[in-house]
Formats: structure tokens, sequence, C-alpha cells
């Protein structure tokens, strides 16, 4: 038998949500929705919502722990995304933008560089406003995330 997919959404700030739905029904995959508080989703056997405690990156530990190849990881938290790699999961931003061994430690330099500069006062405000090629973008990575798992014989 082998391994089936799974999605996990770091939901708290997630505007891909719906998409995400739409994706893994079709596909027959699992989707953990982990939060530290209630978040609708919807009734559906294969959406399982999780919520953890309230405590400090609880939800981001709860994915790390269970992150591994065949995973995928659906996240706009960093630091998140580098321990998901690691353990192998495949990690997929809000934007579409794939997360990997090459371009991780880049993201991780620029966040803590941004960081500084914001602590500094020397820089404001946050990333760009998410738009809808944002949507577009992610249904493809996504899309591609899963039919290159499928590839690599995990189960959808």
């Amino acid at each position: 038998m082998t391994n089936p997919i799974q999605i996990f959404v770091d939901a708290d700030a997630c505007p891909v949500k719906p998409e995400i739905y739409r994706v893994a029904e079709r596909h027959g995959i699992t989707v953990f929705v982990v939060a530290n508080s209630f978040m609708a989703v919807p009734r559906e056997p294969w959406i399982q919502r999780v919520i953890v405690s309230d405590g400090f990156d609880a939800a981001d530990d709860w994915i790390a722990e269970r992150a591994a190849r065949g995973a995928i990881v659906v996240t706009g938290d960093i630091p998140l995304a580098a321990r998901c790699i690691r353990a192998g999961a495949d990690v997929i931003g809000h934007t579409g933008k794939p997360f990997t061994d090459a371009s991780i430690g880049m993201a991780l330099a620029t966040r803590d560089m941004m960081e500084d500069l914001r602590a500094m006062g020397a820089a404001s405000g946050g990333p760009r406003p998410f738009a809808p090629k944002d949507r577009s973008a992610f249904l493809q990575a996504l899309d591609l995330a899963i039919q290159r798992l499928k590839r690599a014989g995990f189960a959808a």
C-alpha cells in the first residue's frame, strides 16, 4: 500500500482555503486545517479541523511534527516552511511560490533582514496585498505538487 498525499494548512491567515478544498476534493486528498482557535470549515469527511492550544507556535509545531515526504504544507510562515522542507514535505506559499531547499535559505535571510529593518524603524509594512493572479498561481502550484507526488508513487 502506498502512503496517501495529505495537505496541511497553516490556516490562521490563509487566503486560499476554498481553493485547497476544491483541489483536494477533486483528487480525494485529506486536508488538515490547523489553527489555534475555532475556524469554520466545510463539513466533509476529508477535511479535518485541528484546533491546537494558543501557545506560541502551537499550530506550527503540530504541522511540523507531521510534515514528511508525501505531505503538502500551505503556509506563509517562512520558519515553518523551513522546518517542513527539512522533513521532506512540499511547501507552497499562499501566492503559489513553492519553498524549496534551494530557496528557503534566501527566504529566511530576507525575512530576518526585514524584521531587523522594521525593528530599527527603517522599514514598515508587510508583504504586498494578495491579488487574483496569486490565487491562479497557487492553484497551479498545488496541482503541480499533487501530480509530482502521484508520479512518485503517493496515493491520492
